[in-house]
């Protein structure tokens, strides 16, 4: 099969563009490429292979390839939970074609999402860990044993192929099957709806409460999205970066818009909007004191947006992130003064929601076919595998791309 391989020197056949700029310059210079491997296989009899049909392009993923996660600390712990190399890709709607023998529950020929994560059951491993047990895979104990490599999920591993190829395999429990009402494009996004999903119901703004989302990429703008649809009494105002993201938060819910730079016109943006009131210190930024905003839903973690977030803040208000960066230094000053609890949200697992208990894909399924969430106008841009420069040079150049969600159509056939 054709796959993306990232951590392989690159096929000697493939030709790829002269480099036009600095960023296809680094890109040019990583070990990724496109390449022909064995087709993906069960790696156990209750696994299945499957046909990826659109496979997303992840914040993560991005800034993996394009070179973002190569620089910074080098005590970064994840660097445990990954192996390479590794076909990337995880967010994926795909058609089963094979079924093994031990696998239930799915039928070939049917549609379904990819639940992406490696925990005890994909990996064989009896008994469950206590968070497989209740549900909580993010969280599972096991993401770096049995018979495949370390890795939280498909898409960073080795010996599990991720959705940037032709075939997939994956366990059956990891795959969700598609209403027939659902569009491919529609499923392609339950992944980052998911991660956004798990982040605000887990952590949700308080009635007539007012928040901020920070970045308007996927997650920013599916978190948008969410907050308007479920909690319309909620005033959300959204740090954006390119021009498409300003339409889409605002299409989606937004209350206001305002830009991520400079960070100082940023804070008097949404100190003036909140009703905050800035103090300046001898140097650097000024914080809100009081502020009026509840919850920051910060989907960049760069410290950059952590130091714009703590500052706006109400006193005990609560920082959220869902964003994946490379580790940094911050002025955290504001969390300790202003008693501000700061959370981290793992992409997803069981939620509770409107009174049942699901997977978080499943809801988005139903949402999906109750004509609740509409997400589809995020998804701008597809491309074969075998244009994979184009799909991250789009990624890379939002602002004349407007890419928001750009995928790849692994079969064109």
């Amino acid at each position: 099969m054709k796959a993306l391989v990232f951590g392989s020197r690159p096929d000697r056949a493939e030709i790829r563009p002269a480099p036009a700029d600095e960023t296809e310059r680094h890109l040019a210079s990583l070990p990724f490429g496109l390449h022909h491997m064995d087709d993906a296989q069960p790696i156990n009899p209750d696994w299945v292979v499957t046909r990826p049909i659109l496979s997303g392009i992840c914040g993560s993923d991005a800034k993996l390839v394009l070179g973002d996660c190569s620089d910074g600390d080098i005590d970064n712990p994840m660097a445990a939970f990954s192996s390479l190399p590794h076909v990337p890709g995880h967010e994926v709607v795909a058609e089963v074609v094979s079924l093994g023998p031990k696998a239930r529950g799915l039928e070939v020929g049917q549609r379904v999402v990819l639940n992406p994560w490696l925990s005890c059951a994909p990996r064989g491993i009896v008994p469950l860990c206590p968070p497989c047990l209740d549900g909580d895979v993010n969280m599972c104990w096991s993401f770096t044993k049995g018979d495949i490599g370390p890795g939280v999920h498909i898409g960073v591993v080795t010996g599990a192929p991720g959705a940037w190829a032709e075939l997939m395999a994956a366990h059956d429990s990891m795959l969700h099957p598609v209403p027939d009402a659902v569009s491919d494009t529609a499923a392609v996004m339950a992944d980052p709806f998911s991660v956004s999903f798990h982040s605000i119901v887990r952590h949700p703004p308080p009635p007539g409460g007012k928040v901020v989302v920070i970045g308007a990429g996927a997650l920013g703008l599916t978190s948008v999205a969410i907050l308007s649809a479920f909690y319309p009494d909620v005033e959300v105002a959204v740090v954006a970066r390119f021009p498409a993201q300003f339409d889409l938060a605002r299409q989606y819910g937004a209350s206001i818009v305002v830009q991520h730079e400079p960070r100082l016109a940023t804070l008097e943006a949404l100190a003036e909007w909140s009703g905050g009131v800035l103090h300046q210190a001898f140097d650097g930024l000024p914080m809100c004191h009081p502020g009026h905003i509840d919850v920051v839903y910060d989907t960049v973690g760069k410290p950059e947006t952590f130091e714009v977030g703590v500052r706006v803040l109400a006193e005990r208000g609560k920082l959220v992130y869902t964003g994946v960066a490379i580790p940094g230094r911050w002025e955290w000053t504001p969390v300790y003064f202003k008693e501000l609890t700061v959370i981290g949200s793992n992409a997803f697992a069981m939620e509770e929601f409107e009174g049942r208990r699901r997977h978080a894909i499943d809801h988005y399924l139903d949402l999906v076919v109750d004509g609740r969430i509409d997400l589809t106008d995020m998804v701008t841009h597809r491309f074969p595998l075998e244009d994979w420069w184009g799909a991250l040079g789009a990624l890379s150049h939002p602002e004349k791309s407007g890419a928001i969600k750009v995928t790849f159509q692994p079969t064109t056939t």
